[in-house]
């Protein structure tokens, strides 16, 4: 194994790692890089950075948008039409996170925008460090670039323009800043050459970068790019998708389905995708963090644990719910509003997909036991919401990752960033885009499949407003409803707790006050901030 001699000050010291990172943080990414290494030793010359180990840090800055119910992810879910998180007497107020998100009243000083600037941004870095380690082996640059790739690509989905620290720049120097434009095209570089080399995934290597990982997130970006590449003053659009682009989505969808590794979990078996044995009952599943009995670095209790009532089989936090339009956007066949699986809900009384209505506990010979709220009333919950002042019953739930309720608090189920189903939506997309197909499928086939294959009747139209409810049908909680809505032009419009329109400005948030106040770089603040 290869090893490579780097200079460590400033890596260690310097603040402008991600603009924002205090003492605290740097240490904490340290420890983990390194190691046992100590900031002290580590300043003293140079240590040797171990290639398989730097690569596994950069993996590793993947865990919090898995583990934390905040962070990326609730910036990628909060402001959308499909969550909220409502105030429930002293419960949930958390200094009003919540509602800012759902409500786009945020300011550079919320706490979940300086958590998720600091998760991607330390992300982008490690995996910059890993291809300075790896040197010549190819296997491990590729990874490595496929990680960056990913983690600038939320970067510049949240905040346009895009820090680079090069892993040789001197301490004291604040990060170049990359504008939205050229931070796209720094993506697609590094996602294209990942493709080139990476082999493709097998079934049980899902939670390693790949070939077909790397072409889900270029067919990702390329979808995207007219957004990216948006003049500033005009953030919301409307966006010119050129052909182009609208091609090269449809390319590198067609090369994920091409790889013949993948299909759609049969009728009846959406949550297959989620279940805590997901890595063997799903072939959807294209890039993942595994967790198993012994390790959980990306933990899914939280997803559960965040919505479900204190009073349920798992004794949760009672938090996040849907929108009761949301909901209403499922037909009753739809197995994706809800399902009862055989392993699940006897044992436990809940149910998988969206809760509404009495809920249960275990049963018993006489079945299911009706749960009641912590006032001894039947324990109902209601579709309407107040955000601001909603009580312990008021909201839709939601249960996506299955619980295993023998293991719920260690789950086994792997998390999911990308799936067969979003590569299958993005190619019927780009085709209503524009894009050119040499395979002739038509967005009305791909998309019609999906449905009969979920339990609901094929629609008669497919056309861009279709496909964008067709994929908050699909892939709703998992983390890109926001950018979604974004690119399709409804992120601004009012929905429900959020009466008026938005400003355009919305569509990107700002940067945290203390990373300008780290790197004078990134003025001036985003418009509107």
């Amino acid at each position: 194994m290869n090893s490579f001699n780097y200079k460590t000050i400033g890596l260690l010291t310097a603040t402008m790692l991600v603009g924002s990172v205090g003492i605290n943080g740097c240490t904490n990414l340290d420890d983990k890089v390194f190691g046992s290494l100590s900031s002290t030793d580590a300043t003293q010359g140079s240590i040797r950075l171990d290639p398989v180990a730097t690569l596994q840090g950069a993996y590793q800055a993947l865990n919090p948008i898995a583990t934390n119910q905040g962070h990326a992810y609730a910036l990628q879910e909060h402001p959308s039409d499909e969550m909220m998180g409502p105030t429930r007497g002293t419960d949930w107020d958390d200094f009003g996170v919540w509602r800012k998100l759902h409500q786009h009243t945020w300011d550079s000083q919320h706490v979940e925008i300086l958590n998720a600037w600091n998760d991607l941004n330390t992300g982008a870095f490690r995996s910059s460090q890993a291809i300075f380690a790896a040197g010549s082996n190819a296997q491990l640059v590729a990874q490595a670039q496929f990680l960056r790739g990913f983690f600038t690509s939320q970067i510049v989905d949240l905040w346009g323009r895009v820090p680079v620290r090069q892993v040789t720049d001197a301490a004291d120097a604040n990060p170049a800043v990359l504008s939205r434009q050229a931070a796209t095209n720094f993506v697609i570089s590094d996602l294209r050459a990942a493709f080139n080399v990476l082999p493709s995934v097998s079934p049980t290597t899902a939670n390693v970068a790949s070939k077909e990982a790397a072409a889900a997130m270029l067919a990702k970006v390329y979808l995207n790019r007219a957004v990216y590449n948006q003049s500033p003053t005009t953030p919301a659009g409307p966006f010119s998708f050129a052909k182009a682009d609208m091609d090269s989505a449809v390319y590198f969808a067609n090369q994920v389905i091409a790889s013949g590794k993948f299909a759609l979990t049969p009728k009846g078996s959406y949550y297959d995708n989620f279940h805590w044995d997901n890595d063997q009952r799903s072939k959807e599943l294209i890039f993942t963090i595994q967790n198993t009995s012994t390790a959980q670095p990306g933990s899914v209790q939280n997803r559960y644990f965040m919505t479900e009532h204190y009073n349920q089989y798992i004794g949760a936090w009672n938090g996040f719910t849907t929108l009761a339009d949301f909901y209403n956007s499922f037909e009753a066949t739809d197995e994706r509003r809800g399902a009862q699986p055989a392993d699940l809900t006897p044992a436990t009384g809940i149910t998988a997909g969206f809760q509404v209505g009495q809920q249960y506990g275990p049963g018993g010979p006489g079945g299911p036991v009706p749960l009641k709220d912590r006032s001894g009333n039947p324990l109902v919950f209601t579709p309407q919401v107040n955000i601001a002042l909603a009580n312990e019953v008021q909201g839709i739930r939601v249960v996506k990752y299955l619980p295993n309720p023998l293991t719920y608090n260690n789950p086994t189920n792997d998390y999911v960033f990308l799936r067969y189903a979003d590569v299958l939506l993005m190619k019927a997309e780009a085709i209503l885009r524009g894009g050119t197909d040499p395979q002739g499928q038509t967005a009305a086939t791909i998309v019609n499949n999906l449905r009969t294959t979920r339990g609901a009747s094929a629609a008669i139209t497919i056309d861009l407003p279709a496909v964008l409810a067709e994929r908050g049908r699909e892939l709703y909680w998992e983390g890109w409803r926001r950018s979604d809505e974004i690119r399709f032009g409804t992120f601004l419009n009012p929905v429900d707790q959020r009466p008026t329109t938005s400003p355009a400005t919305a569509v990107l948030f700002p940067f945290p006050q203390q990373a300008i106040d780290s790197n004078p770089n990134l003025q001036p603040q985003n418009p509107g901030y």
